[in-house]
């Protein structure tokens, strides 16, 4: 009996978990970058946690272009901190070919993406959920 209850409760836990992470699932466009640049990038369920890949690229007036990032892992590692709303994980900007420790908090259809590495952090702006 005590078996089943804990089963159970590991269960309902182990949904919730998904259910918190399926909210950062999506497209998102991302803020621009040092160059002006934006992307949109497709946010999904890797094993346990979450992964987003840079599938569009903008140019600072907005129209499509040509990047050599696009198919790139921009986030990965990614899961819930068990504080609504938060995630971290790793993080990789084009930019400044850099890869980050992670930290998004998403707020409706807002994401706030920033990243720390080797103790300097840097905001990555607001991202904006995409349909």
């Amino acid at each position: 009996m005590k078996k089943s209850v804990f089963g159970a409760i590991a269960l309902v836990l182990g949904m919730t978990g998904m259910a918190m992470a399926d909210d950062l699932v999506g497209n998102w466009r991302t803020a621009p970058d040092d160059n002006g640049n934006t992307g949109i990038i497709a946010v999904v369920q890797c094993g346990a946690a979450l992964c987003g890949t840079l599938t569009q690229s903008f140019n600072s007036s907005g129209a499509p272009m040509e990047s050599a990032n696009i198919g790139r892992q921009i986030i990965w590692d990614t899961a819930p901190t068990g504080n609504p709303g938060e995630y971290a994980g790793r993080l990789y900007s084009p930019d400044r070919d850099r890869e980050y420790r992670s930290s998004l908090v998403l707020s409706g259809n807002a994401l706030s993406v920033s990243g720390c590495v080797l103790g300097m952090c840097r905001e990555g702006g607001v991202w904006q959920r995409v349909n």
